[in-house]
């Protein structure tokens, strides 16, 4: 839990603080592998629900049964989300005020590790798409929208990818025996 006082916090800043502080899950993400296992299959889901996306806008007739897998992909995508959030206790969902210095620090730390990773993301695909167009002669248009729409969702998540992977080990509950 937190340090900060819980004077000036709302109801609501409790009640996110109380549900990002559940040890119900702790197994989930307690040891560093876990947590990148974690990552690891909600950037897969992400990128699994993006490709179906991209089928049904690229398709030629109304592709509607892939409704149905994405939907069971979501389900997956929110529990890996919410994992992810109880692992990092919240540090990007719960509000400034919430936050003790330490949490706020790690906040920062997260957010600009984010950012220079997601610029170098920008940077390598604007070479990419560049370089697909010098070689055909003219800009891939017809994968536009379906990129910048991946680049909007992967700037959406990148900071919680990062947290989840820069997240620490819980400390034990029982004191060490000598």
């Amino acid at each position: 839990m937190t340090t900060t006082s819980t004077s000036r916090l709302t109801r609501y800043d409790r009640a996110m603080l109380r549900l990002m502080n559940r040890g119900e899950g702790r197994a989930l993400y307690a040891t560093a592998a876990r947590r990148r296992g974690v990552v690891a299959v909600h950037v897969a889901l992400t990128l699994a629900l993006g490709g179906l996306l991209l089928y049904v806008y690229l398709a030629e007739e109304g592709q509607w049964w892939a409704v149905a897998p994405m939907a069971v992909l979501l389900l997956g995508w929110c529990v890996c989300t919410g994992v992810i959030n109880s692992a990092t206790r919240g540090l990007l969902e719960l509000r400034e005020r919430a936050l003790d210095e330490r949490q706020l620090a790690e906040r920062t730390r997260v957010q600009a590790r984010a950012h220079w990773t997601m610029t170098l993301l920008l940077l390598t695909v604007s070479v990419v798409l560049l370089v697909a167009g010098a070689v055909r002669g003219h800009a891939p248009t017809a994968y536009a929208a379906p990129v910048l729409i991946a680049v909007l969702v992967t700037h959406w998540l990148m900071p919680l990818w990062v947290a989840g992977l820069m997240a620490g080990d819980e400390p034990d509950d029982e004191p060490l025996r000598v």
